[in-house]
């Protein structure tokens, strides 16, 4: 499967997690950060967003806000997040509560236009890797549509090396390619972080030619820009290049 499938030399990258609330925004933040500390025109998309609130009678998302927050380049709303639900539930109940049809060819065509106006572009996605969207589609199946290398955000607690691997397997299931890893440390009490790590480390390495991209620290406050510190973007820019040019 052909990867960045575009003419202008723009680079794009999806990001997932191995399960919901385990960072994908937050290391989505420090990636954009990290991409405009580079010198980028780097956008954001969440293609597919659930719990939205009011504002001045305009509707917004708190995961979508913080990755506008990150970027160069703020995309039109209804081109960033072309489907914003308002009940903070699984995207396909709460697309249902609202008689809402998810059209993945929609969301390629808003990224085709985000790819016009960036140099990078950060595409999250909704929850876990395999979140159904409708009855015979989930998450995996738009990063297939928009044919994106994957970054793999990992919440280091207790089950993580399970989660990762059958996470990392679904994504190479569908001839995606793992473009790395980030191992976010959301558990501050978690034994044996460093063990996990290495083991996750390795499996991926070795498996998958994936490469660890950073150990984020447990922060409070969060901070995108900090994180950013902590991951090797030059790396990753490498890697989507050469994915680019194959």
């Amino acid at each position: 499967m052909s990867n960045l499938n575009n003419d202008d030399g723009t680079l794009s990258l999806f990001v997932t997690g191995t399960d919901t609330e385990i960072g994908k925004t937050f290391v989505s933040s420090a990636l954009l950060r990290g991409f405009v500390r580079e010198g980028l025109q780097a956008a954001a998309m969440k293609p597919i967003a659930a719990g939205a609130f009011e504002v001045n009678g305009v509707l917004h998302n708190e995961d979508a806000d913080q990755l506008d927050a990150a970027s160069s380049v703020l995309l039109p709303p209804a081109m960033r997040t072309p489907y914003l639900l308002k009940e903070p539930a699984a995207p396909h109940i709460a697309a249902a509560l609202e008689n809402v049809s998810f059209d993945l060819e929609r969301i390629v065509a808003c990224h085709r236009q985000a790819l016009k106006l960036a140099e990078v572009v950060v595409v999250e996605g909704v929850g876990g890797f395999r979140v159904p969207l409708t009855a015979t589609q989930d998450t995996a199946d738009l990063a297939v549509a928009l044919e994106l290398p994957v970054v793999l955000v990992v919440g280091m607690r207790l089950g993580c090396i399970s989660h990762a691997l059958l996470t990392a397997e679904a994504i190479a299931a569908r001839g995606l390619t793992l473009a790395g890893w980030v191992a976010n440390r959301i558990d501050p009490e978690m034994t044996f972080p460093d063990e996990n790590i290495a083991s996750i480390r390795a499996h991926l390495a070795h498996a998958y030619d994936a490469p660890l991209l950073g150990v984020v620290p447990y922060t409070s406050p969060l901070s995108p820009e900090l994180a950013a510190q902590q991951l090797d973007i030059r790396r990753l820019l490498q890697t989507l290049r050469h994915l680019r040019a194959a």
